[in-house]
Protein backbone atom coordinates (compact mmCIF):
# COMPACT_ATOMS: atom_id res chain seq x y z
CA UNK A 1 0.00 0.00 0.00
CA UNK A 2 3.02 1.71 -0.41
CA UNK A 3 3.93 2.93 3.38
CA UNK A 4 7.30 2.37 4.22
CA UNK A 5 8.17 -0.27 6.93
CA UNK A 6 10.51 0.23 9.65
CA UNK A 7 10.76 -3.33 10.63
CA UNK A 8 9.55 -6.91 9.05
CA UNK A 9 8.12 -9.49 10.86
CA UNK A 10 6.09 -12.95 10.12
CA UNK A 11 2.91 -13.72 11.35
CA UNK A 12 0.81 -16.87 11.02
CA UNK A 13 -3.01 -15.47 11.74
CA UNK A 14 -4.90 -17.83 14.53
CA UNK A 15 -8.00 -14.89 15.17
CA UNK A 16 -9.38 -11.81 14.32
CA UNK A 17 -10.93 -9.42 16.27
CA UNK A 18 -12.77 -6.99 14.17
CA UNK A 19 -12.46 -6.25 10.13
CA UNK A 20 -8.82 -4.21 10.56
CA UNK A 21 -7.42 -6.50 13.77
CA UNK A 22 -6.00 -7.34 15.71
CA UNK A 23 -5.05 -10.01 13.53
CA UNK A 24 -3.30 -12.12 16.72
CA UNK A 25 -0.51 -14.02 15.16
CA UNK A 26 1.09 -17.69 16.61
CA UNK A 27 4.06 -15.45 16.77
CA UNK A 28 2.90 -13.25 19.29
CA UNK A 29 1.72 -9.71 17.98
CA UNK A 30 -1.62 -8.40 17.00
CA UNK A 31 -2.12 -6.34 14.07
CA UNK A 32 -3.58 -3.92 13.02
CA UNK A 33 -3.78 -3.13 8.77
CA UNK A 34 -2.52 -0.06 7.82
CA UNK A 35 -4.15 1.81 5.48
CA UNK A 36 -7.75 1.20 5.65
CA UNK A 37 -10.61 2.55 7.70
CA UNK A 38 -13.25 0.70 8.84
CA UNK A 39 -16.64 0.74 10.69
CA UNK A 40 -16.37 -1.37 14.25
CA UNK A 41 -18.17 -4.30 15.13
CA UNK A 42 -20.62 -1.63 16.99
CA UNK A 43 -21.33 0.29 14.02
CA UNK A 44 -19.37 3.10 14.86
CA UNK A 45 -16.73 5.19 13.20
CA UNK A 46 -14.23 6.91 14.58
CA UNK A 47 -14.02 10.51 14.76
CA UNK A 48 -12.15 12.09 11.71
CA UNK A 49 -11.89 8.58 10.29
CA UNK A 50 -13.74 7.95 7.28
CA UNK A 51 -16.48 5.80 7.37
CA UNK A 52 -17.74 3.22 5.14
CA UNK A 53 -21.16 2.26 4.46
CA UNK A 54 -20.13 -1.35 5.09
CA UNK A 55 -21.52 -3.04 8.70
CA UNK A 56 -18.28 -3.59 10.96
CA UNK A 57 -19.29 -7.42 10.90
CA UNK A 58 -19.53 -8.04 7.24
CA UNK A 59 -15.91 -6.43 6.91
CA UNK A 60 -14.77 -8.52 9.52
CA UNK A 61 -16.03 -11.44 7.85
CA UNK A 62 -14.32 -10.57 4.67
CA UNK A 63 -11.28 -10.39 6.64
CA UNK A 64 -11.65 -13.93 7.74
CA UNK A 65 -12.36 -15.06 4.12
CA UNK A 66 -8.85 -13.15 3.36
CA UNK A 67 -7.11 -15.46 6.29
CA UNK A 68 -8.86 -19.31 5.28
CA UNK A 69 -12.50 -18.63 6.57
CA UNK A 70 -13.83 -19.32 10.14
CA UNK A 71 -12.72 -22.45 11.98
CA UNK A 72 -14.22 -21.63 15.22
CA UNK A 73 -14.75 -18.89 17.86
CA UNK A 74 -12.62 -18.36 21.07
CA UNK A 75 -14.83 -16.82 24.26
CA UNK A 76 -13.67 -13.66 23.77
CA UNK A 77 -15.94 -13.56 20.28
CA UNK A 78 -12.33 -13.85 18.45
CA UNK A 79 -12.91 -15.63 14.75
CA UNK A 80 -10.55 -18.37 14.82
CA UNK A 81 -8.93 -18.40 11.41
CA UNK A 82 -5.71 -20.58 10.07
CA UNK A 83 -3.85 -19.89 6.87
CA UNK A 84 -0.04 -20.22 5.53
CA UNK A 85 1.86 -17.24 7.28
CA UNK A 86 1.97 -13.77 6.31
CA UNK A 87 4.92 -11.36 5.94
CA UNK A 88 4.11 -8.00 7.74
CA UNK A 89 6.42 -4.48 7.22
CA UNK A 90 5.37 -3.01 10.59
CA UNK A 91 4.73 0.98 10.03
CA UNK A 92 3.81 2.37 13.28
CA UNK A 93 1.77 1.23 16.72
CA UNK A 94 -1.71 2.05 18.06
CA UNK A 95 -3.50 0.78 21.05
CA UNK A 96 -0.97 -1.84 21.73
CA UNK A 97 -0.63 -3.35 18.35
CA UNK A 98 1.60 -3.20 15.84
CA UNK A 99 0.24 -1.25 12.72
CA UNK A 100 1.72 -3.31 9.48
CA UNK A 101 1.35 -3.68 5.57
CA UNK A 102 1.01 -7.82 4.70
CA UNK A 103 1.43 -9.48 2.49
CA UNK A 104 -0.35 -13.36 2.06
CA UNK A 105 1.47 -16.65 0.78
CA UNK A 106 0.24 -15.62 -2.61
CA UNK A 107 1.55 -12.43 -2.71
CA UNK A 108 -1.48 -9.89 -2.19
CA UNK A 109 -1.54 -7.27 -0.18
CA UNK A 110 -3.94 -7.59 2.43
CA UNK A 111 -5.25 -4.33 3.14
CA UNK A 112 -5.44 -3.65 -0.47
CA UNK A 113 -7.39 -7.00 -1.07
CA UNK A 114 -9.69 -6.41 1.93
CA UNK A 115 -10.25 -2.51 -0.48
CA UNK A 116 -11.46 -4.76 -3.35
CA UNK A 117 -14.23 -6.26 -0.57
CA UNK A 118 -16.14 -2.92 -0.97
CA UNK A 119 -15.90 -3.04 3.10
CA UNK A 120 -13.55 -0.66 3.95
CA UNK A 121 -12.09 2.91 2.42
CA UNK A 122 -8.73 4.18 2.02
CA UNK A 123 -6.87 5.55 4.54
CA UNK A 124 -3.57 7.03 5.28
Amino acid sequence: MGLAATAMLICTPIAVWDDDGPIRCEEGPKIRLAGIAVREIDGTCRPHHPCPDAPGIEARNALVRLLGGAKGQWKSGHIVVSTKPMRCGQVGRSYGRVVATCRLADGRDLSAAMLRTGTVLRWK
